[in-house]
């Protein structure tokens, strides 16, 4: 082990871009399986959107509950019965047959799916220095990215091999794998019986101002009136919409636009994906190299925001003026990979004290959510009335905005506040 710098945290980053991995990979089974599923069950894009829409229902109102409660009953065991819970309910898809009965199954699903990015993000929290956390919330949000490009093949292959309620139950089974892992080698870093006293002073480096708040109603009305609060929230209000779209619709893209076949989603749309992953990694190697050079953590971040900022446009423009499938593709990718750099949901942990950062997660995906479900009405139109232009617009717009709501709200990043005032 290097004493200087240890590496229990980084088997704990590996451990978080594990579950993102399968967090994303049970939510995806449904995008991949979607044209299949209408088609044998006789669903129309509309009835597409309202299953959708029933996950992030119960997502959106148990992602602020689903903070408190992991803020309550700690990182370990709160992860460890939510991913319990989605890995049932992603099982119980296979036996859906009725709109009613799929919306059901997604409803639960995302109530406990809800708990991934408050319990990963308070975990990183926990684990690295304020100076880390981009890039271990980064591994956190490249596993979700990973998991939803490894959908694409390992659903494919299943659905044709077996048959597609077979998808469902082979998915959520893994989870059980990730549950006896996480239980046996996750502690708080001052529990932990193979930490260094080196890596555990590195963890515990930074000091953040004492609060005297008591209570998580109090707190969370608290944080409602901060104005960086409402920075972190923006950031979810406006970008979350957009990454449920790329989540959920792209691989009916492909398929209905792009003209792939369910095998040949296998073979190339995971690309998209991949990129996804390496934006989010990259959205934390950049800032930390930037700061190696004796850049701030502000402006090492804002400068990665910016320029994801500007390349989600540029690639959008580049997709609906093209008629190829391998140019759409790359344009995909393109959008994912600025998606991921801009990293929305590490800017609560380079903002607020650790203790809270679950809390403000969770209630940042609630408002995210609320939005999303709109949205994913609004996207189930347009494309069945209309097309996914206005839809690919939108997002091209939607980055830089909110990168100058974020600047406006916050201020500068890297400055843990106070909560006493």
């Amino acid at each position: 082990m290097d004493k200087r710098n240890g590496s229990v945290r980084w088997g704990i980053a590996t451990m978080l871009f594990f579950v993102s991995a399968l967090n994303y990979l049970d939510r995806q089974v449904l995008s991949v399986l979607a044209p299949t599923i209408q088609k044998e069950l006789g669903l129309s894009d509309m009835d597409y959107s309202y299953i959708t829409s029933a996950f992030l229902l119960s997502y959106t109102i148990m992602y602020a509950i689903s903070g408190t409660i992991i803020d309550r009953l700690g990182t370990r065991k709160g992860f460890f019965w939510f991913v319990g819970g989605w890995s049932i309910a992603n099982v119980l898809h296979g036996f859906a047959k009725t709109v009613m009965q799929f919306s059901i199954f997604r409803f639960f699903l995302g109530a406990a799916e809800s708990a991934n990015f408050p319990a990963g993000v308070k975990a990183a929290s926990e684990w690295f220095p304020v100076k880390e956390r981009a890039l271990a919330i980064g591994l956190l949000n490249a596993g979700s990215s990973a998991g939803a490009a490894l959908a694409v093949p390992m659903v494919s292959f299943i659905a044709i091999t077996f048959n597609w309620q077979m998808a469902f139950v082979i998915t959520g089974l893994l989870g059980a794998v990730w549950m006896f892992f996480w239980w046996r080698h996750y502690y708080i870093p001052s529990q932990h019986p193979r930490i260094s006293v080196e890596e555990l002073a590195l963890i515990e480096e930074d000091k953040e101002p004492e609060s005297g708040t008591t209570g998580n109603g109090h707190l969370f009305w608290q944080l409602l009136r901060k104005r960086q609060a409402w920075g972190c929230y923006v950031a979810r209000i406006l970008i979350d919409p957009c990454t449920y779209f790329l989540i959920f619709w792209i691989p009916k893209y492909l398929q209905e636009q792009q003209g792939l076949s369910l095998s040949e989603l296998g073979y190339f749309a995971w690309i998209p994906y991949v990129a996804l992953a390496l934006g989010t990694v990259a959205g934390g190697i950049i800032p930390r190299a930037l700061i190696n050079k004796g850049w701030t953590l502000d402006r090492s971040r804002k400068t990665t925001m910016l320029l994801a900022s500007l390349l989600v446009p540029l690639f959008c423009f580049l997709l609906f003026n093209t008629t190829h499938v391998a140019i759409a593709i790359l344009a995909i990718a393109g959008v994912m990979f600025g998606h991921g750099l801009w990293g929305n949901i590490t800017i609560p942990a380079e903002v607020f004290p650790k203790r809270v950062h679950a809390t403000l997660t969770g209630i940042g995906g609630t408002l995210g959510g609320i939005t999303a479900i709109g949205v994913q009405f609004m996207v189930g139109w347009t494309v069945q009335n209309l097309s996914y232009k206005p839809i690919f617009i939108a997002v091209g717009i939607i980055y830089l905005l909110t990168f100058l709501l974020v600047q406006l709200l916050i201020g500068k990043l890297g400055v843990i506040i106070s909560l006493n005032k």
